[in-house]
């Protein structure tokens, strides 16, 4: 067991039940990982573990529990972050840079706008100098749709952070925008 395993989500569509008592910071699923390796490997530092596994653990919740919003419109968070990234930039964008703008292979790219044209959302067009690019805009349906369900998605993803308080909220956010920005910084040399 790594330190990103642990029991499944229930299932719940909603955010974490945040009106019981809250849990000690450290008595979670990763902790008991933690603690079993520190009995089988006591010399090793675990501290990394801690860090990663959590972020892991988050991550996979997260995605157990879906976003209700997106599911109740019929999207994916992956259809989701297409729409919204032609709808934040406010142009034409493409297949290529939104594999970039979303942090996804070409291959999804292209299978989710094909999804997406289908249901009315995205419309493609040639380029009239290379035949070999395309460029996605938003149909009007596309665009309300983003601005339809923006509101609702953020205010879910608010429930979801309920249980921390807004200096712990911006601490967080600042904390993992290091550890981003250290990462990207990275593996962006390693792919050069």
């Amino acid at each position: 067991m790594t330190a990103t395993e642990g029991p499944s989500a229930t299932g719940n569509e909603g955010p974490p039940d945040t009106g019981a008592a809250p849990r000690d910071r450290r008595d979670d699923t990763v902790a008991a990982v933690v603690r079993q390796w520190r009995a089988v490997h006591p010399g090793l530092d675990t501290g990394p573990m801690e860090v990663i596994g959590r972020i892991n653990r988050c991550a996979a919740l997260l995605q157990q529990a879906e976003d209700a919003p997106l599911r109740r419109a019929g999207l994916s968070r992956a259809e989701f972050d297409l729409l919204g990234a032609l709808r934040r930039t406010g142009h034409e964008l493409t297949p290529s840079e939104l594999a970039r703008e979303t942090f996804s292979s070409g291959a999804a790219v292209t299978k989710r706008l094909k999804q997406l044209g289908e249901r009315g959302l995205v419309e493609r067009r040639g380029d009239t100098r290379d035949r070999r690019v395309a460029h996605v805009r938003l149909t009007d349906a596309g665009r309300d749709t983003v601005d339809g369900i923006l509101p609702a998605q953020l205010a879910y993803e608010t429930a979801v952070l309920s249980g921390l308080d807004a200096p712990e909220r911006g601490e967080l956010a600042a904390l993992l925008a290091t550890l981003l920005g250290q990462l990207e910084g990275r593996l962006g040399a390693l792919r050069a």
